[in-house]
């Protein structure tokens, strides 16, 4: 309740806040360079406060500040800061400063270069990576304040994607996504983000909310030694990273003083196109060796998808009133994108200003040792980088107890803020809260706190989409709009479905793709599985789905309806419950990789009828919720009248000769009969996934898991009742297991996914389909990467104990990148190891190694299968491999 109240206190007096600013002054202009044209995204800080802004792409900028006199400051990477007095009157007045920048001199001095020389600037970086560890570390905690704003523009749209689907009318050239985003910050080492959004603003939609996001930015430090852009599944060596001068070349460009400082600026030169490097510039302050700023690019070589070009701009200063701690004033990503017949553009910058509770690691840095006398032809002292790399060493920080002296400070500043802090009211794990009311600001509010000035085409949209967006959500328009969406296609139903859209009354249905409607097996012959999904939304996003199955049999004819159901019980929280009944076709492996649309093609070209099925009639209710942060929950109840089915044709269009179709029996080296004829069951089950610190945002529209650095844990048992409505089967499962996803850096990223269970104590007329099965293959069509590939479907099925463990690794082209044609192609390589033990197994054993992204979808992978030693066969797969 008192949690509650504090929050509509600050909302109030947030919402007051706005027209007590609107009396101060503005002082707004533009930052040119020599040319006169605008620099896009300069930094305008107030000198000797923590207030600052940014500059639009235009170079305008507007800065809101009561009556007195300042000194501004003007940056831009690669010029001369300058320094302008104003006076700001007082009253709603409006100031107009424009400045011009020049680019800054930088003068290389006295620098001596033989044929063995290096350049001076590796001496630099060399010190840099020395006192990577500790700026990485310098602020144990502050809090600030920080505005972003994103957009993404469409500059080309196509017809239709890759000429078979049409591209949606809602997508055409102009801005396709506006939005801004004012919140609150708070930083603790190592790297604990956490983020109230005070506003949301996005283009068009008044409901709303930006999915703008402070703690993403905390990956693009480049005092770590991989950066990994959100839309890159790679890792990109830093130019002052440990192991730096392996990927990189550096020039000197020159040295130009700052504020007193002395600033060098350096060319980075990726030393082969093949490595995930950067291009571009960083700037290495003098004496303290940080970085001042950055000026870095990616291009195609860097080989991410649809991005031709990425280019990233950093700008440092020191905090207020602490010059010993440098934190980022500002920061930009802009992208050049392009793939499947679309080009566009995308940006994003963020202006962090109102810096407080800074707390340092150190009262002052840790002191380097002096630099030993050199003498270069008897002049002395050297120019600057003449130093050889050993002397470079000898002047290394000593850093110990670093790791200790920054608990110490946490723990402090973790103290002080219980008393005032809000963010320590934020539960564990919570990164980023965005509360209700945060996208009702009118647009006054956002033309008095914006730090960065909208440009004219900005302004546009925002004038044309917010006074629209009435009649966008207008029923006639709404429903002209579908008119286009929904026109059919053969193409569609073909390859992915057809979706029915009621936008208006937030409905929709959708029809499977003609491969699943359509099937084949031997069981009941030609399959029409006619099935719907509606789909029902409401106001304050929940929803209802409802799923009808009429599957008819043209060689058993047996007509088979069922319908599912799944309610979402909360509109924020996951709460739902599920709702499955009627006769279905059921494999005897519910969770087996042959999807009907293999099995058809086996079946009626290649004489193989893999599929095992039998009938079941009855339900299945289940709930599915998150009771506490990263716990997941469901609970089920069914009761199942299951019947054995048989072959009932042996149609087909190829017939291999000498070969026969098998009965539908599974064959099992445990279960010499499979046959049950019929069974009855009635089960209980429940499964806990568990992630520890899983962290999360909280929107009014949900909870968003993020991930942790820990795995997901599971436990899970099922238990089948006996004589409950006539059930004759009785057993108990247990399983627990973990998986997780490593980043292994320039290596790429791995995942795996380790199961141990067993059924325990009396067990009762279990029938094969009562066993635990393990998704196998015997086609070179893989449906999941995952599984084991060269496994027959039901050969290990246990009613005993068993252990099962999937490893895979994703170089991300660590090694096909060194290849021309390999790295053009953007294959990458991939690894495999599947594993499992059960009493009459053995030890089963899969290595594969394969390549995926072919035609950016597909992944091919080559497998050796082992038992217990003893080489089983080998074999192709093919399947989707993103």
């Amino acid at each position: 309740m008192l949690v509650s109240t504090l929050r509509s206190i600050l909302l109030a007096l947030l919402l007051i806040s706005g027209p007590l600013f609107s009396h101060a002054g503005v002082i707004k202009g533009k930052v040119s360079g020599a040319n006169s044209e605008g620099l896009a995204f300069a930094n305008v800080a107030v000198r000797g406060s923590a207030t600052s802004t940014g500059a639009n792409d235009q170079g305008q900028f507007q800065l809101r500040l009561p009556a007195g006199q300042y000194e501004l400051v003007f940056q831009y990477v690669g010029y001369k800061p300058q320094v302008q007095p104003v006076r700001v009157p007082g009253g709603d007045s409006t100031l107009t400063v424009n400045i011009t920048l020049q680019a800054e001199a930088y003068n290389l001095g006295e620098v001596l270069v033989k044929s063995t020389d290096r350049d001076p600037a590796y001496a630099i970086i060399q010190q840099a990576q020395q006192w990577r560890a500790y700026y990485r570390r310098e602020a144990a905690a502050y809090q600030a304040r920080i505005y972003i704003k994103s957009q993404i523009r469409l500059k080309e749209t196509p017809g239709k994607i890759m000429g078979l689907f049409k591209v949606g009318p809602d997508l055409k050239p102009g801005i396709l996504y506006l939005s801004e985003s004012l919140s609150d910050i708070s930083f603790t080492q190592p790297n604990v983000v956490k983020e109230r959004m005070i506003s949301s603003r996005v283009s068009g939609d008044s409901r709303g909310l930006s999915f703008n996001r402070a703690s993403a930015g905390r990956n693009l430090s480049f005092y770590e030694n991989l950066i990994k852009p959100p839309i890159s599944e790679r890792g990109y060596v830093s130019p002052i990273a440990a192991n730096a001068m392996l990927f990189y070349k550096y020039e000197l460009v020159g040295s130009t003083p700052q504020g007193g400082e002395t600033v060098h600026k350096i060319r980075v030169i990726p030393r082969r196109r093949t490595d995930p490097v950067f291009s571009g510039y960083v700037y290495i302050v003098e004496g303290t060796w940080r970085i001042h700023s950055v000026d870095l690019a990616l291009d195609k070589d860097a080989q991410i998808d649809y991005v031709d070009e990425l280019h990233l701009k950093q700008q440092y200063a020191p905090a207020p009133g602490n010059a010993n701690v440098w934190l980022i004033q500002s920061q930009q990503v802009t992208a050049e994108l392009s793939g499947l017949g679309f080009k566009g553009s995308a940006y994003s910058t963020a202006v962090l200003s109102n810096y407080n509770h800074v707390v340092s690691t150190y009262p002052a840095p840790p002191v380097a040792k002096a630099a030993p006398p050199v003498v270069v032809e008897g002049k002395e002292p050297a120019p600057v980088g003449q130093e050889t790399a050993a002397q470079i060493r000898k002047r290394k920080p000593n850093l110990s107890g670093l790791n200790r002296q920054v608990r110490k400070q946490v723990k402090k500043a973790q103290r002080d803020s219980l008393k005032t802090d809000l963010f320590a009211q934020m539960p564990r794990g919570e990164v980023q809260l965005i509360e209700k009311g945060v996208n009702e600001r009118d647009s006054a509010y956002w033309d008095s706190i914006r730090p960065v000035p909208l440009t004219a085409e900005e302004k546009k949209d925002y004038h044309v989409k917010d006074s629209t967006e009435v009649i966008r959500r207008s029923r006639p328009y709404q429903d002209s709009m579908d008119r286009k969406r929904n026109e059919f296609e053969p193409i569609s139903l073909l390859l992915g479905g057809y979706t029915y859209l009621n936008s208006f009354r937030k409905r929709s249905f959708y029809i499977l793709p003609v491969s699943q409607i359509f099937q084949y097996n031997t069981v009941e012959g030609a399959v029409l599985n006619a099935q719907a999904t509606f789909r029902q939304r409401t106001d304050d996003r929940r929803f209802f789905t409802l799923t009808p199955v009429l599957r008819y049999g043209f060689s058993s004819n047996e007509l088979n309806p069922s319908l599912g159901a799944t309610w979402q019980l909360h509109p924020a929280k996951l709460k739902q419950i599920s709702l499955v009944a009627g006769r279905t076709i059921e494999n005897f492996d519910k969770n087996s990789q042959l999807t009907p649309l293999i099995n058809t093609v086996y079946t009626l070209l290649d004489n193989r009828n893999y599929a095992k099925l039998y009938r079941r009639d009855g339900a299945e209710f289940s709930f599915l919720t998150e009771p506490i942060n990263g716990l997941n929950l469901r609970a089920s109840a069914a009761y199942f009248d299951r019947h054995e089915l048989y072959n009932t044709t042996d149609r087909l269009i190829h017939d291999v000769k000498g070969r026969a179709f098998t009965n539908n029996h599974p064959v099992s080296d445990e279960l010499s009969d499979t046959g049950f004829g019929r069974s009855r069951i009635a089960t209980v089950g429940l499964s806990l996934d568990y992630r520890p610190g899983t962290r999360y945002i909280n929107r009014p529209d949900g909870k968003f898991n993020l991930g942790s650095k820990w795995p997901t844990f599971n436990v899970q048992g099922r238990m089948a009742i006996p004589h409950l409505l006539g059930a004759d089967v009785r057993y108990m499962l247990l399983q627990a297991g973990v998986r997780d996803n490593l980043s292994l850096g320039l290596l790429g990223n791995s995942s795996f996914r380790v199961n141990v269970g067993g059924f325990v104590g009396k067990q009762e007329s279990m029938t094969f389909i009562d066993y635990r099965h393990f998704s196998g293959n015997q086609t070179i069509l893989s449906g999941n990467f995952s599984e084991f590939q060269l496994l027959d479907y039901y050969r290990f099925s246990t009613n005993n104990t068993y252990l099962e463990a999937h490893y895979d690794h994703h170089f991300n082209g660590f090694f096909f990148d060194k290849v021309p044609l390999l790295r053009k192609l953007k294959w990458q390589e991939v690894g495999s190891f599947n594993y499992l033990t059960t009493p009459q197994a053995g030890h089963y054993v899969e290595l594969g190694a394969g390549i995926e992204h072919i035609l950016k979808v597909v992944r091919v992978d080559f497998y050796t299968a082992l038992q217990s030693g003893q080489r089983l066969g080998t074999g192709f797969r093919v399947g989707v491999g993103f």
